[in-house]
């Protein structure tokens, strides 16, 4: 089997569990919502920044990645 198809398929599993963890998780840690995270409403215009969610994210990323590198 080419690597191509099994990419793929890692792809699809990693997002089907991303999306499980995250209908879950939601309840106990609402993404989106965090302290720090800015939002500005105004008369006619919402500003919304999500900068504690991004950083939340990008180190849960971070240390998967770092984990499956550790693996290969």
């Amino acid at each position: 089997m080419n690597s191509l198809p099994k990419l793929l398929i890692g792809i699809g599993i990693v997002c089907i569990v991303i999306g499980v963890i995250w209908q879950i998780g939601g309840r106990f840690l609402p993404l989106g919502k965090l302290p720090g995270d800015l939002l500005i409403k105004r008369e006619n215009a919402t500003f919304y920044f999500p900068i504690m969610t991004s950083i939340v994210l990008s180190v849960v990323l971070s240390l998967i990645f770092f984990i499956i590198g550790r693996f290969r």
